[in-house]
């Protein structure tokens, strides 16, 4: 679906559809300023670009649940689920942030529910409630069942439900273009709009807009083992790089326990909260020893550095697909599930380790290892997901660009985030920043008679430009298709984009999966500027055609992802700390005194630190 023309200017363009960009959508147009706009006849310019038909977005792999403190199944509080946040994240949380997310959880998770999603109910007609690892009741005691579900597959109930709702709310939709630049004004302070290819024609698009939302989603493709989406390249996290902004945090990168032997397909924690058990070599439960109280659900970076430390004392697995291979997995035991129970609300998990272990788990023990799964950081962005720079003193809004969902940082995952809390992000925030955008838009809406337009030609002129650098560079990647075919391996190097991107893959793998050291990250640093990005620079098309030409985008996201990797790789390099999911073998300990801040990193690779907004809670040890 394309829009049949594009506007000269929008009120607003979201870039990204999933449940952060869908519920963004939603906010801005059942708000109460577009409302009172609506009655006077005035209708609001809205755009959604997504990079997928909407439906395929990877909000719609989210298995597990969402957190609230609903307290539907044990009583619940959420000040607990503000202090389990908090200590889940490592103390690196902005606890205004944090406080906003848990105690608007249970009114998002309601607001879900009006809208058709399709929980699973207890017997007494209630939404459903498991237990997932971290959450816990009286501010760090006893397990809690807090995550609301949908069997396991909550995030498709809801990517489905609120992409409906936008098709009743009559949004536009440019599906399958990829958006290949951010614009600011000259002097970067303003957003001006954005570039996208329309992936149909192969036509670049100019978008002006007066202001944009980035939506993109996380950057899991970073990672040779991955959950995520093929389509998870942190697009929006690089462009907000390459125009100049900073990413905050972007060093954590939580890895998930339970990925599926050498696929990385994800198996849900809802796997262990239903009774599933990690075992070693020897069959022992080994989360006892890591984490005696929580055991296998303790907070997923505790569990999946337990996971690695058992396999580099020689207690891992082969996978049985290559029982010769290395021992570098574990087993999840899921034997003690009731077999009807697991048909019942681990459909999915059954389904995946049946089709692609071919394995049954109610009698085998199934192969895992920890997958790359989310990016705790992002584009900076206040509680009303205002994107910010920071220069070393106070932050500055950049007027009109705003951030939600995994792309972004509004902080409330810390150095890791806890299972449950990336869907009430993605739709929490994602909500509060429509609403913010309304306000601006019922200021001065572009559709008004009495609207000034007096700045709209500058913004039109620096996306024109920028599209038309765009364009330019386009026809260059399709003609160097001539040179592909004079060279006997496609182009000078052998190389392409695909192959690119899984050799970056294996890079970051070895410098940061789990854990990490200087050796490891300047290695990878080395190799990513002699190696990688020289490989990335002389990257051509191997066809003429620019429809549908997906070579052309793979070349525009391996771009991307090696501009990203630099940035993760600096930010890392200059935490000289263990925190959350950050394990630093040179540095094992926390280190509150220099590092209780976050990372800020700009495409120079030039880190700043931004105090902790602390709040209620003092940082203190953690334990599980």
């Amino acid at each position: 679906m394309s829009p049949k023309r594009l506007e000269d200017m929008y009120d607003a363009v979201i870039v990204g559809a999933g449940a952060a960009g869908l519920s963004a959508a939603l906010g801005l147009l059942r708000s109460p300023e577009i409302t009172d706009l609506k009655e006077q006849g005035i209708e609001p310019k809205i755009l959604v670009v997504s990079k997928l038909q909407p439906l395929r977005s990877h909000t719609g792999s989210a298995e597990g649940g969402i957190a609230a403190s609903l307290g539907n199944i044990e009583s619940d509080d959420w000040h607990w689920h503000y202090y389990d946040t908090i200590k889940g994240g490592d103390w690196l949380v902005d606890q205004d942030a944090a406080k906003l997310l848990a105690e608007y959880a249970p009114e998002t998770v309601i607001n879900l529910e009006r809208q058709g999603v399709a929980f699973s109910r207890t017997e007494d007609g209630h939404i459903a409630q498991r237990r997932f690892g971290g959450h816990t009741r009286d501010f760090g005691g006893e397990p809690v069942k807090r995550a609301a579900y949908a069997a396991d597959r909550i995030g498709h109930q809801i990517l489905h439900t609120l992409w409906q709702q936008c098709v009743a709310q009559g949004v536009e939709f440019a599906e399958e273009w990829y958006v290949t630049d951010l614009v600011l004004t000259e002097d970067h302070s303003r957003a001006a709009g954005i570039v996208a290819l329309d992936t149909h024609t192969g036509k670049i698009q100019a978008i002006h807009a007066r202001n944009v939302l980035i939506a993109t989603g996380g950057a899991g493709r970073l990672f040779h083992t991955t959950s995520n989406s093929w389509d998870l390249t942190g697009d929006g996290m690089a462009l907000a790089l390459a125009a100049g902004l900073q990413l905050e945090d972007i060093e954590f990168v939580q890895f998930h326990p339970t990925g599926l032997a050498h696929t990385g397909i994800l198996l849900s924690e809802a796997a262990r909260a239903e009774g599933g058990i990690l075992r070693n070599a020897d069959g022992e439960a080994f989360m006892e020893r890591y984490a005696p109280e929580h055991k296998d659900l303790a907070a997923r970076d505790v569990v999946s550095r337990s996971i690695m430390a058992e396999i580099d004392a020689g207690r891992g697995v082969a996978d049985p697909k290559d029982p010769d291979g290395p021992k570098d997995c574990v087993w999840l035991d899921m034997t003690g599930i009731d077999p009807k129970r697991m048909a019942q609300v681990l459909p999915q998990v059954v389904e995946t380790i049946e089709q692609y272990a071919n394995l049954d788990p109610t009698k085998d023990l199934v192969p895992i290892k920890p997958t790359a799964h989310y990016t705790m950081g992002g584009l900076p962005i206040t509680t009303d997901g205002e994107v910010y720079r920071w220069n070393g003193t106070h932050h500055t809004v950049v007027d009109g660009l705003f951030a939600a969902g995994e792309c972004s940082c509004v902080s409330v995952h810390g150095a890791n985030r806890l299972g449950g809390n990336s869907l009430l992000d993605a739709c929490l925030f994602g909500t509060r920043s429509g609403h913010t955008i309304a306000a601006r838009i019922a200021e001065n809406p572009v559709d008004s008679p009495m609207a000034d337009d007096a700045d709209d030609e500058l913004l039109t002129s620096a996306v024109d430009q920028a599209a038309g650098v765009r364009a330019h560079e386009l026809e260059e990647l399709l003609q160097g298709s001539t040179i592909a075919e004079q060279s006997e391996n496609g182009d000078a190097t052998g190389e392409n984009a695909y192959a690119l991107m899984a050799r970056l893959g294996s890079v970051m793998e070895r410098a940061l999966a789990v854990r990490c050291s200087a050796d490891t990250i300047a290695s990878a640093l080395e190799q990513l500027n002699t190696r990688i990005k020289p490989a990335v620079e002389i990257l051509h098309a191997h066809d003429k055609t620019a429809a549908f030409n997906q070579e052309v985008t793979a070349i525009w996201e391996v771009q991307h992802l090696t501009e990203l990797a630099e940035a993760v790789l600096r930010a890392s390099d200059a935490r000289h700390e263990s925190r959350g999911s950050m394990r630093r073998l040179d540095f094992p300990e926390r280190d509150d005194e220099h590092f209780l801040a976050h990372s800020m990193v700009d495409k120079h690779g030039s880190v700043e630190f931004k105090p902790v907004v602390i709040t209620d809670y003092p940082p203190k040890k953690r334990e599980y």
